[in-house]
């Protein structure tokens, strides 16, 4: 099938994000439905977002692969990095090339070894609507040269989107609070890092190719992310996921 064309894609994008209004509503599983636009969308290598919680710190929340969601778990734990200053700060990170002095004193920990996993430079944009920010989208580039000024817009907007479509979406539904959204987004995070190991450790391949099994069978069955990760995890999946050659 040939690849839409990338207004066609950008269209698509915006409506996706902005469709939130929905009862079972799966923050992760939005997130990665964002970085996973973010990295189609944009000319960047890679994408992760960290949200904020009450306390005052940022926990990774979603990340558009492996290394990258490493990165950013060990920012956390540094407590250091462009997501970090971006949601402390509310206001964007710009074009930043990792592998100066300049970046190895701001962030000692993170730029090296942004550089190490062959990163060249990020950019980070808060996830901000009005007053409130929630959380920091990261955009990592592999190659010289920075984002132009169109794409940096256009990665404001997908977050501003993002952070609209979560506003909007915990209005609706005031049954559920700020904070018990943001436990749930890393009980959720917890549940799914699980059944990614389980099921690559199952299938004998990368945990990248079993969450994209697991998203695949997600959106195919109009089953929340979370809710699949438990069946693999309990064993209640169904067969065409948990032994796909059988």
């Amino acid at each position: 099938m040939p690849e839409m064309p990338h207004e066609q894609r950008l269209a698509s994008a915006f409506v996706e994000l902005a469709d939130t209004l929905v009862r079972d509503f799966d923050v992760i599983g939005f997130l990665h439905t964002l970085v996973d636009h973010c990295v189609d969308l944009l000319d960047v290598a890679a994408a992760g977002v960290l949200l904020g919680i009450p306390q005052g710190h940022v926990v990774e929340a979603a990340a558009s692969d492996v290394r990258t969601r490493a990165l950013e778990l060990a920012g956390v734990e540094w407590d250091e990095g462009p997501c970090r200053d971006c949601f402390h700060d509310r206001a964007p990170i710009d074009d930043v090339r990792l592998d100066t002095q300049a970046a190895a004193a701001r962030w000692p920990h993170f730029a090296p070894r942004a550089v190490e996993l062959g990163f060249t430079s990020v950019v980070a944009a808060p996830l901000r609507w009005q007053e409130q920010v929630i959380g920091a989208l990261n955009l990592f580039r592999d190659r010289p040269g920075p984002l132009d000024a169109g794409q940096l817009s256009l990665a404001q907007a997908l977050a501003d989107t993002a952070t609209i479509g979560i506003l909007q979406q915990r209005t609706v539904h005031k049954q559920m609070t700020v904070i018990a959204q943001l436990q749930y987004a890393l009980d959720s995070r917890v549940i799914i890092e699980q059944a990614k190991g389980y099921l690559a450790h199952r299938h004998r391949s990368s945990v990248d190719d079993a969450f994209t099994q697991m998203r695949s069978h997600a959106r195919n069955h109009s089953v929340k992310l979370t809710d699949v990760a438990r069946q693999v995890l309990n064993g209640t999946a169904e067969t065409s996921l948990l032994d796909p050659e059988t």
